[in-house]
């Protein structure tokens, strides 16, 4: 199958990947008729396996998930979904979360996966600024009511599935009415035929203030996730990958469908309820046995302090990490735990992995690894030139007009200021910054407006939050810029305590002393605030612009 979309797929160097990875892209790709319904020939040939908290497990093939699609696209069709209509999907990783993704894909309908936790005021802006046309969810009812609450202001809002045996008079009752649709759903032509360039797929940005952008991606963006699943994550043909990641992220279509599909690997569907809980998360990994593995670091910060010698983990030959940069502390503790390294990667809802830890190149802790094949990449000053090695500057994507890499975003929908900020000079900026070494790792530094410039300093939060992290009390942590009247910004330091810690003034200057012994004294905290929790997007990342404006305010 990658064959097909990359002619020459073995490397001898990083060297040799960097300079001759070339992505084969068909101007009709469409990820449904020409990934799923071919590896469906094989009708034994597997692709998911859905577990739940009760650890009650099924087992679907390609050809179920082929049927099963072309009866969704039936279903849509009959509710008046077409080419171009876009379509919001809350299904946490109930197996339809695939299902009307490949369906819409099909049509040639748009999709936005959603988190279910979004608030009334949320699903109301998401739907009027898309247009959505549906919602596909689950029977949540908190969610269900937020739905309802909006339904009248959601202009363009014709009707609500649900997932489930709880189905509100006033919605379908999805899982019910798709299964009576035929399994047979004829490629589109003319007009009504996707081409590479349609838009297929949707996100909103987990933003920290203002509303979010609507991030929109076509028909490329599946082949430019190749690079994601077969040379990041290294998923094996038929072999179990296990990603930890709702449905409503981005994290979803880079780890649990369209790379991974490609290389026909074997997703798995976690589809759990409530909280967070590691050891329920290792024991599925100890049970399932999945071969690749991927999570953000906050679900490592919380597995490597469980007891992993209780758990057979030796299924596992590869573990990924993204989200956040990787602390060096996390990095050790999993590697002592499990023999393996963390190879980190990085990238945003805008595009596919950007940097990574390939495999042709040792793997340094902190640093996100090289530049992907995929883009041509450059770290710049603020004048757009590039930076020498050393110099942190903002990670962009360049040459735009000479080549537009399959996985970069489209655009963001209607918003020009957004646009205007993020494309010029023939380069998208990513808006995050970094450094470059004498031997082309990169060490990121920080979203720009993270950056804290402290008596002349510019200190970078990660830095100073891996200096935390190998502190035996600091469970989580988020390091940002507070106002100071003298130095203009201090190190502020927000510490969630492990367990059998209590806060105190004592362990505050303990904390301290430990950052000036593991990284230059001047990026110490001076304020250090032990909290129960830190505020996170839907996404899991910490969101350090809140904690900013909170102190700004006080």
């Amino acid at each position: 199958m990658i064959e097909k979309y990359l002619p020459r797929t073995e490397f001898d160097s990083y060297e040799d990947f960097k300079a001759n990875y070339r992505l084969n892209v068909p101007e009709d790709f469409n990820f449904t008729y020409d990934v799923i319904d071919e590896w469906a020939r094989d009708p034994e040939k597997p692709a998911l396996v859905w577990v739940n908290d009760d650890r009650d497990e099924r087992r679907y093939t390609f050809k179920d998930l082929s049927e099963y699609s072309c009866r969704m696209a039936n279903f849509f069709t009959h509710y008046g979904v077409k080419k171009g209509d876009f379509v919001l999907l809350v299904l946490k990783q109930r197996v339809e979360a695939w299902v009307c993704m490949l369906a819409l894909h099909r049509i040639g309908a748009v999709v936005i996966p959603a988190t279910f936790q979004l608030m009334p005021h949320d699903i109301e802006y998401r739907c009027n600024k898309a247009g959505v046309k549906m919602i596909c969810t689950v029977d949540d009812a908190e969610l269900l009511a937020n739905i309802e609450q909006v339904r009248p202001a959601c202009k363009t809002l014709e009707q609500v599935a649900v997932v489930g045996a709880r189905v509100p008079a006033d919605c379908i009752d999805l899982r019910a009415e798709a299964a009576g649709y035929p399994s047979v759903f004829p490629r589109p032509t003319g007009d009504a035929a996707t081409g590479v360039h349609d838009l297929m797929l949707g996100y909103f940005t987990s933003g920290t203030t203002g509303m979010p952008k609507l991030i929109v991606h076509d028909y490329a963006y599946p082949l430019g996730h190749i690079t994601t699943a077969r040379y990041w994550h290294e998923v094996e043909e038929g072999g179990l990958h296990f990603v930890s990641a709702d449905s409503g992220w981005a994290k979803f279509g880079w780890g649990k469908i369209y790379g991974q599909w490609i290389c026909g690997a074997v997703i798995v569907a976690y589809d759990t309820e409530g909280k967070f809980d590691p050891k329920h998360m290792l024991e599925t990994v100890e049970h399932l046995r999945p071969r690749t593995f991927c999570a953000p670091p906050t679900v490592y910060r919380f597995l490597i302090k469980e007891d992993l010698s209780r758990y057979d983990l030796s299924s596992l030959k590869k573990c990924t990490i993204a989200g956040e940069p990787l602390n060096p502390e996390v990095f050790n503790r999993w590697k002592d735990a499990t023999g393996l390294e963390l190879t980190e990667g990085f990238g945003q809802s805008e595009s596919t992995v950007i940097i990574a830890n390939f495999p042709w190149f040792p793997i340094k802790p902190g640093s996100t690894g090289k530049f992907s094949p995929l883009y041509d990449l450059d770290i710049v000053d603020e004048d757009g030139n590039s930076c020498e090695d050393g110099i942190v500057g903002t990670i962009v994507v360049k040459n735009l007009d000479r080549f537009r890499p399959a996985g970069l975003l489209v655009e963001y929908r209607d918003d020009p200021a957004a646009n205007e900020d993020a494309f010029f000079d023939n380069m998208y900026s990513t808006g995050d910054t970094a450094w470059r070494d004498s031997d082309g790792y990169i060490w990121f530094v920080g979203r720009n407006d993270d950056v804290i410039k402290c008596s002349g300093y510019r200190i970078g939060p990660f830095e100073v939050e891996s200096a935390l992290m190998t502190h035996p009390s600091v469970l989580e942590c988020a390091v940002t810029a507070a106002p100071d009247p003298v130095r203009g910004q201090v190190v502020k330091a927000t510490v969630v305590l492990a367990r059998g810690y209590e806060p105190s003034d004592a362990l505050k200057k303990e904390l301290q002393n430990h950052v000036k012994k593991e990284t230059a004294p001047y990026k110490y905290p001076r304020i250090v605030e032990f909290v129960g929790e830190l505020p996170k997007t839907t996404s899991g990342k910490i969101k350090r612009k809140q904690i900013r404006q909170e102190d700004a305010e006080k």
